[in-house]
């Protein structure tokens, strides 16, 4: 796989060239959000987006992912789901993002078929390389800012990202705290995706003006 999957008009990935930007949801999503979706996607690249509603139960996501997942299609960007690769395959979703302790990964690897696996691995490399092995379409490192998003237990440095482009072809994450104002030491040392949260739905200006922000940041 090259450097970076970009999204399809059917939620499939392709390898396209360059850091993009990688969009996961707020931890609750507000009245009115699958509009403010479309206008932050509307606004700008955007790689994929990774439904994150942690602990909600599943009628909600159910909910969520027929609200949202048309929004992200219509604009030729794949739909994630975090934690569970059994419930992305039934509700139709372009594949799942697993943490450490979100089930077996290799299971979810054969469950999930061609769709995308991504998985998280802190800040280290002998989790990375396991990940590639057993087939993750991408690996996630953070975290490389602090971050009011989740409790950041492991902190990344720079060399990870330098060290896995290096190195292996499959794409790989930069997550945690990452802003238009941050993200360039990120860009450089080989990130394949910015993965961001606040920086977007938190943005001073609205979400479009942080999609703009963020893809200003990365290509300059």
């Amino acid at each position: 796989m090259a450097a970076a999957p970009e999204g399809n008009a059917d939620g499939s990935l392709e390898d396209a060239p360059g850091c993009r930007l990688y969009l996961i949801t707020p931890p609750v999503l507000p009245k009115g959000f699958a509009d403010d979706l479309a206008r932050a996607l509307d606004a700008g690249d955007v790689a994929c987006l990774q439904l994150r509603l942690k602990d909600a139960p599943e009628d909600a996501v159910k909910r969520a992912v027929e609200a949202l997942m048309p929004v992200a299609h219509a604009r030729d960007v794949a739909f994630l789901l975090n934690d569970n690769a059994a419930l992305a395959v039934k509700l139709g979703c372009d594949g799942a993002h697993l943490g450490q302790s979100d089930g077996d990964h290799e299971a979810a690897r054969k469950l999930l078929g061609e769709r995308t696996l991504g998985i998280t691995c802190h800040d280290s490399r002998h989790l990375a390389m396991r990940a590639g092995e057993m087939g993750a379409d991408y690996v996630a490192f953070g975290a490389f800012f602090p971050t009011a998003t989740k409790e950041t237990q492991h902190v990344a440095e720079l060399d990870v990202l330098e060290w896995w482009s290096e190195i292996f072809e499959i794409p790989c994450c930069a997550i945690g705290g990452i802003t238009a104002q941050n993200c360039a030491p990120l860009v450089k040392a080989g990130a394949d995706f910015l993965c961001v949260v606040g920086a977007v739905w938190n943005h001073p200006e609205g979400p479009a003006a942080g999609v703009r922000a963020m893809n200003a940041a990365i290509a300059a």
